[in-house]
């Protein structure tokens, strides 16, 4: 051979058991090595080349010898001695280990391969080396000796070693290279998990083809069952009124490589969508070839601020239709006396009863409130015991804004009368009230009677004062709407008629 070994080959288990190699083997093979058919040509262009019974391809760690491919052996592994693969991996020029006569060997012949079955007589193996460490070997053996065995032999062993040793680094690319892209798929499905679960569409524009595809949660925000659309069909399913804003901004985010922002509704299902992208790709001239986007459902935010200007306009409304009552009611109290601290109680309990009726509409947010609501608000700062003096017999009935305020001040005045004069001035006095939601010409109308008892002798008044005025005329905004009050001996009655809304 003109490649020698030297017989003083440095301390084995040390050899074998370096950190380094056996890291590098570790990233080569996923756990233990066991049999591996990709490796077993190898294997058998060796036995076929060198004419040998046996060829393994082996992978050594720190402890034994595994047999990734064999021919002539059922072998899986063997327990890492002074065996020939140990002296194989031991030598750091990564010289082939050639033992023509293992009987003669004084490394060898004591072993139990060589002493017992397969009584091996004859050994050729070169080392695989990757990253400069020899983590395992092409080999051949027989049972009998080989003394003919030239340089030959040992060359085509080192091509195979390297043809493994690349197979191996192939295998580990290939690897590395599916663990990335189960990673980045992870890393996707996670994504798009995420934008699904936040109602987040996402879309990409293949601006060269036209169509635009997109995931789920894009498709239900514009009412569709397909996953790909063209952009012109995007671009009509925009409504007409937002539509030309939206081009707009998209063709500057195109022409200035900036960012895309519009918000805008969709025609089929009614949502309201902002949407977000720029471009992902251009080409060699400049000329864009994808855009990548998002589009988020601010339906429930516009709808808030939709909401918000109604409310904002009805509060308006409701401030100036209550500065003009106020006025009315500052000017008909003053009217009524000259005494300052009489005007005050009597107007401040009118406010009250205005602010009372406004408290409970804003709480509604200026819709419908109940007539109970409303009845209890009213009655309660005028009565000594609710439950006992205040009788109800009602259907449930809705009030909108003009009727809640116009009943809260007749039932305010009908109250403070009540605290003042009749059945409300003593503890033995109730109110009874009946409240009924009828249909009269296909429209819903409440009525509504107050009918006090149990109070001291009512005699009706030699002349009308400002509160009942107030009564009759508390409900002027609701057209059709009738207020009497009669003056029973028994009680102050009074029947109100208010068409619903």
């Amino acid at each position: 051979m003109s490649e020698q070994r030297s017989d003083l080959l440095p301390d084995l288990p040390a050899v074998i058991k370096d950190a380094d190699r056996v890291a590098v083997l570790k990233t080569l093979v996923s756990g233990t090595p066991h049999f591996d058919p990709d490796f077993q040509d190898i294997a058998e262009l060796a036995a076929s080349a060198l004419n040998a019974p046996i060829a393994v391809v082996t992978l050594i760690d720190a402890t034994h010898q595994w047999f990734v491919a064999r021919v002539g052996t059922d072998l899986d592994k063997l327990e890492i001695q002074r065996t020939f693969g140990a002296y194989v991996i031991a030598d750091p020029a990564g010289v082939p280990l050639i033992v023509r006569d293992a009987s003669r060997d004084p490394r060898f012949a004591g072993e139990p391969c060589v002493v017992n079955p397969p009584h091996l007589r004859f050994y050729a193996g070169a080392p695989i080396i990757i990253d400069n460490h020899a983590v395992g070997t092409v080999a051949i053996m027989d049972s009998a000796p080989r003394m003919d065995v030239d340089d030959s032999a040992a060359a085509q062993l080192r091509r195979l070693a390297a043809l493994a040793a690349r197979l191996l680094a192939f295998k580990e690319e290939a690897r590395r290279r599916a663990e990335t892209e189960r990673a980045l798929s992870r890393d996707e499905h996670r994504h798009a998990m995420a934008l699904e679960a936040a109602n987040v569409g996402s879309w990409l524009w293949d601006v060269g083809s036209g169509v635009i595809s997109f995931n789920a949660a894009m498709a239900r925000m514009f009412g569709v069952s397909t996953r790909s659309l063209t952009s012109r069909e995007v671009f009509e399913a925009v409504h007409p009124d937002d539509r030309s804003a939206m081009l707009d901004s998209l063709r500057a985010a195109i022409a200035e490589d900036a960012e895309y922002s519009s918000t805008f509704r969709v025609q089929g299902s009614g949502r309201w969508v902002q949407g977000r992208g720029r471009v992902h790709e251009r080409g060699p001239t400049g000329r864009p070839e994808t855009f990548l986007g998002v589009n988020i459902d601010v339906t429930a935010e516009q709808m808030t601020a939709q909401r918000t200007k109604l409310l904002l306009r009805e509060l308006n409304h409701r401030v100036k239709n209550t500065l003009a009552m106020l006025q009315s009611l500052a000017r008909q109290t003053l009217r009524q006396t000259s005494d300052p601290q009489e005007f005050m109680t009597a107007f401040a309990g009118r406010l009250q009863a205005i602010s009372e009726a406004h408290g409970l509409l804003s709480d509604h947010e200026w819709g419908e409130i109940r007539l109970s609501a409303l009845l209890q608000k009213q009655l309660a700062p005028h009565v000594r015991d609710y439950e006992k003096q205040v009788e109800i017999h009602k259907d449930e009935i809705s009030l909108g804004p003009d009727q809640a305020v116009g009943l809260g001040l007749v039932l305010h005045e009908l109250a403070t009368n009540a605290y003042k004069y009749g059945s409300l001035s003593n503890a033995r006095g109730r109110v009874v009230i009946t409240a009924r939601k009828i249909i009269e010409d296909e429209a819903r109308v409440l009525h509504l009677t107050w009918v006090e008892v149990g109070g001291p002798p009512v005699k009706e008044p030699s002349r009308r004062g400002f509160g009942s005025i107030l009564i009759e005329r508390s409900l002027d905004k609701v057209m059709g709407s009738q207020v009497r009050v009669e003056y029973l001996p028994t009680g102050v009655t009074a029947i109100v008629r208010m068409p619903l809304t």
